[in-house]
């Protein structure tokens, strides 16, 4: 039986992360859907926190996932204890609880998505890289959905 705390609705931040931009999404634990929020700037000195900052007051999350980049094998990448590092300072920061998520692939099948999306008509503008980061940010919230039933 879920507690009570469980039970409530919970809204989520996921991110993709990557040293030029973080993918971010949208989503809640009722309706279990993710959308697309933005594609965050990364400089050589890491995130841009106060953009972070902005999203986080804005949505007020219960939670934050953040993908993990491992290799195909399920090895860890070079880009995954940086991932950690977003996480660990995600939750330092925010004093939020923060999952992570094995992201392999989470950018192709957001290309795929953008792709049949546009061909469809039911996108009508070009797909840029930020797009394909905050498309990716949802593959992850989703597959933490299905991961959490």
């Amino acid at each position: 039986m879920p507690s009570e705390h469980e039970s409530r609705p919970r809204v989520v931040l996921s991110f993709d992360f990557g040293q030029r931009r973080i993918g971010v999404a949208c989503g809640d634990t009722v309706s279990r859907s993710a959308s697309p929020l933005e594609a965050l700037s990364a400089g050589k000195d890491g995130p841009r926190w106060e953009l972070v900052a902005k999203l986080m007051r804005d949505w007020q999350p219960d939670v934050a996932v953040v993908g993990l980049p491992y290799n195909v094998d399920g090895s860890d990448s070079g880009m995954t204890s940086a991932a950690r590092s977003f996480a660990a300072e995600l939750k330092r920061r925010f004093l939020l609880d923060v999952a992570l998520v094995d992201e392999r692939y989470s950018s192709r099948e957001a290309e795929a998505r953008l792709k049949s999306a546009r061909e469809s008509g039911e996108r009508r503008r070009r797909v840029i890289p930020g797009d394909v980061d905050a498309e990716a940010a949802c593959v992850i919230l989703e597959r933490w959905f299905t991961e959490k039933t």
